[in-house]
């Protein structure tokens, strides 16, 4: 049978010794659970005489209660100083002075698609993300850009297949669009598109904003109009914009549209190359034969469309006289832009 007083002996050096709450479980599993020592000491019953028996288990009862509330006292014991100890490694010296760090801002071309996006939604437009690869007939024949069309020449392809291609423009979400959804249509075609060019002013890969507007009785003066409204929005309330015959094979008629100069106000300046003005973007009214291929008919609907080049517009409103800086993630180049 066990010996009581040695048990206490025994528990009491080891509580004494436990100084964290991992010896301390170790402790518990010994003397307080199933299989330990003050569990063994309730088995000596079976060897105390029957008229002893409930002396004896009151007996071991109280060795219990006694070993439960040492327990309990160094347990309160150690979480507290275990607490404290926390405490102090998470302290926070709010003397202390603070590390400052930058604060990030938007990309040039992010801050000026979400500017354009902003006003022409002002204008009820919604916005819709085509698809990267292409195949040719949403890029060139529906636009009306066939197979033996020399406008195909204007640009130089990357194919992947036979049919499939990266898009050279963004007026292919145009044909989806109109596929999908019946006039009146107002949608801007945000999304980077990728031609085989590469210079000062140009990128194998770069950002267009591309415009569609169909409804009835719609004129270059609609489109004239919403550009005057663009143009005052991105660059000055006296910017305005200048309408010169161009070709597209997806308008008719077609315009290349010019912005006064926002430096010289129209005096001649280097940037606009002392003529009062800077080539913007493209546009026109959208070609019959498009609205046609789409299911829609033009003699009831007109519609028109324009293509921005988003890094033009940066480039412009920021003066950065190189596209590739805008692709190169310099961080000191990049400080310069805040939103």
């Amino acid at each position: 049978m066990f010996n009581a007083d040695d048990l206490k002996k025994e528990f009491l050096a080891d509580i004494e010794s436990a100084a964290s709450e991992i010896q301390l479980s170790d402790v518990w599993k010994k003397y307080l659970s199933k299989t330990g020592s003050v569990q063994k000491l309730m088995t000596g019953i079976k060897e105390v005489a029957k008229e002893e028996k409930k002396a004896y288990g009151q007996f071991v009862n109280e060795v219990k209660t006694w070993v439960q509330e040492k327990y309990d006292e160094k347990k309160a014991r150690i979480e507290a100083f275990e607490l404290e100890q926390k405490y102090r490694r998470e302290a926070i010296d709010v003397t202390v002075p603070v590390k400052r760090r930058p604060v990030g801002n938007l990309h040039p071309l992010t801050a000026v698609k979400h500017e354009i996006i902003n006003v022409f939604a002002g204008m009820g437009f919604e916005v819709f993300e085509g698809p990267e690869i292409e195949d040719d007939d949403h890029n060139f024949t529906r636009l009306n850009v066939l197979k033996d069309h020399p406008s195909r020449d204007m640009q130089d392809t990357f194919w992947l297949t036979e049919d499939l291609l990266l898009r050279t423009h963004t007026s292919p979400g145009q044909i989806r669009v109109m596929d999908s959804k019946k006039p009146p249509i107002k949608v801007l075609v945000p999304g980077k598109v990728f031609r085989s060019d590469s210079d000062a002013t140009h990128s194998p890969m770069f950002s267009q904003m591309e415009g569609l507007v169909v409804d009835r009785h719609i004129t270059l003066c609609d489109l004239q109009g919403m550009l005057d409204e663009f143009v005052k929005n991105l660059f000055s309330d006296a910017a305005k914009t200048r309408l010169r015959p161009s070709y597209f094979p997806f308008t008719e008629p077609s315009v290349e549209v010019d912005v006064s100069c926002f430096k010289c106000g129209g005096a001649g300046c280097p940037l606009c190359k002392g003529t009062g003005w800077i080539e913007v973007l493209g546009g026109g009214v959208v070609n019959k034969k498009v609205l046609a291929n789409c299911g829609i008919d033009p003699e009831q609907y007109s519609g028109l469309a324009f293509g921005i080049g988003i890094e033009r517009i940066a480039m412009l409103k920021y003066g950065i006289n190189h596209m590739g800086k805008l692709f190169e993630n310099d961080v000191e180049f990049l400080k310069q832009f805040k939103a």
